[in-house]
């Protein structure tokens, strides 16, 4: 007998068993992959929060969980002090390597984009690129 489908004295127990079966289908159902959002930061660091925001919403709507570390990290590292901006890249690039995917954002890519779009190339990650209002490209 399964040992899954017996409760904790040994005793078969079919409707929870039941219960968990569905409940692993319904977790696998509603799967969502990692994203990374590549987007500037440095210039007009406000509106490129902003912006690094709308993304991160436009990829929830598309089923995946935004990873957008450089609206994070900058809310307690200084991206102005090269010491604080190198542990935050450490540590973006850690984040990248849990992600399913890069989707990179805008005409332009700053120094901190390129290193990350270099180091998902190396990982092999799926990279995808999108103009500022949110239209696929290729490249």
């Amino acid at each position: 007998m399964d040992r899954e489908y017996v409760n904790a004295e040994g005793y078969p127990d079919p409707t929870c068993y039941a219960a968990l079966n569905k409940l692993q289908r319904e977790d696998k159902a509603i799967f969502r992959p990692l994203v990374y959002i590549c987007s500037p930061y440095r210039g007009d660091e406000r509106e490129n929060t902003l912006r690094a925001q709308y993304y991160c919403r436009f990829a929830v709507s598309k089923g995946y969980i935004p990873i957008a570390p450089h609206i994070y990290f900058t809310q307690f590292l200084a991206d102005q002090k090269e010491s604080e901006r190198s542990v935050a890249i450490f540590m973006n690039l850690v984040l990248l390597g849990k992600c399913h995917e890069l989707w990179c954002f805008g005409e332009k890519v700053s120094d901190g984009m390129q290193v990350e779009l270099d180091k998902a190339k190396h990982l092999r990650k799926i990279l995808r690129y999108f103009t500022e209002d949110l239209e696929e490209i290729s490249i």
